[in-house]
């Protein structure tokens, strides 16, 4: 069994460095071949590979096995070119020496790219990848970095946030103070990366495709959705007119005080689009699927439950004044006890209608379409007498 170790070298500095006609195959020529590579540039890490091949050779045979050392090395004006070179070279090797299986030893990435084209030829035992002790933090920095920018979408997705915020810094340390600047700086990077990271980028450009698909097959959530926006927009609105007069420095009171002005919107809002998807899932399959039917439901409730607590910590604070029914007075906790029982009768509410209506639909699609709802009808007890009378 005869083991090729093959020192490769795809951007061709043996060729451009010692001038010498490759491949170089056998022991001496490839300890010349160090030797000259060596003397012409002793900075160049291609010593080092060839010497590794050389020490990889002497083990092998020590172990008794049979080695053949050999160093190829690219030529041409491409990548193409050099990768064919090699590939030629490496077939009068195989010619020549006719090995079982090969050990590849390189010194860079980029050399690593060859390892295919010696694969497609001869089995490959091993790749050895020698890195000069000196430079390996640096050489491995650099090759991360490479590949690195060579990837589009990180690029896209890291450099130009931090370029945006690079060039935003000064202008805004200029125009505001340096802790406003930072802060500015942080926000931005950090939408930047939950823009990413949410695969909100993604939905925009779903958007418009399912905006027009919508709007082309009629469907009654375009409407729905656009009415929601604008009672989410009013409800934020009024939130904001709330807490607008409320000098208080404790950040709960404002949230609570918006939450409870804003929260009858953004539910009736939330249950306009549910409403216009379960006309579109009627129309489209003409029956309604239970978390569609259960989503009104489940969407009043949490308001209630929000709306609730809300009010809660908004009467503990004399904020909003108490709540009477028929001339009595309800306390915050009966009146938060009231807003949870209320919309845990909303669930169970919701969740009765839809098993309910849901059963009813699929009865109702057995029926007519003969599913297995349809009673079988009943066999002639007699098919003698049938045939009798066909006669």
């Amino acid at each position: 069994m005869t083991t090729l170790v093959l020192c490769v070298d795809r951007a061709n500095g043996i060729g451009r460095t010692t001038g010498v006609s490759m491949p170089v195959d056998g022991w001496d020529a490839v300890r010349s071949l160090a030797t000259d590579v060596g003397l012409a540039d002793p900075e160049d890490s291609t010593v080092n590979c060839l010497l590794e091949a050389l020490r990889v050779t002497r083990d092998l045979r020590d172990d008794g096995e049979e080695a053949v050392v050999a160093a190829v090395s690219g030529s041409g004006d491409t990548a193409v070119d050099a990768d064919r070179s090699v590939a030629a070279q490496i077939d009068r090797l195989l010619e020549c020496h006719a090995p079982d299986s090969a050990i590849i030893v390189t010194d860079s990435a980029d050399d690593e790219r060859l390892v295919p084209v010696v694969e497609s030829r001869l089995p490959v035992d091993g790749v050895d990848r020698i890195v000069v002790r000196q430079a390996r933090d640096i050489e491995s920095t650099y090759y991360l970095l490479k590949q690195f920018l060579a990837d589009e979408q990180l690029r896209s997705t890291v450099l130009v946030p931090l370029g945006v915020g690079l060039l935003l810094l000064p202008v805004l340390l200029v125009r505001f103070s340096a802790g406003v600047a930072l802060a500015g700086l942080a926000s931005l990077l950090g939408a930047a990366v939950l823009y990413k990271g949410l695969a909100i980028d993604t939905y925009i450009a779903r958007l418009p495709d399912q905006t027009r698909d919508a709007l082309y097959s009629g469907q009654v959530s375009v409407v729905t959705y656009a009415v929601a926006i604008g009672l989410a927009l009013v409800g934020a609105f009024l939130g904001a007119l709330a807490v607008s007069p409320v000098s208080d420095g404790a950040v709960l009171v404002p949230v609570m005080l918006f939450l409870y002005s804003s929260i009858p919107w953004l539910a009736l809002a939330a249950l306009t689009a549910s409403a216009g998807q379960l006309l579109d899932e009627l129309i489209d399959a003409d029956r309604l699927p239970r978390p569609y039917l259960n989503l009104p439901f489940g969407i009043a409730a949490l308001g209630l439950v929000v709306r609730g607590f809300a009010g809660y910590f908004l009467e503990r604070e004399s904020v909003l004044g108490h709540l009477r029914v028929a001339d009595v007075t309800v306390f915050p906790t009966h009146r938060l006890a009231m807003f949870v029982v209320s919309a845990i009768v909303v669930s169970l509410i919701g969740v009765h209608v839809g098993a309910r209506l849901a059963d009813e639909t699929e009865t109702g699609a057995g029926a007519g379409t003969g599913g297995p709802s349809d009673p079988d009808p009943e066999p002639d007890p007699d098919p003698d007498r049938e045939a009798v009378d066909r006669s």
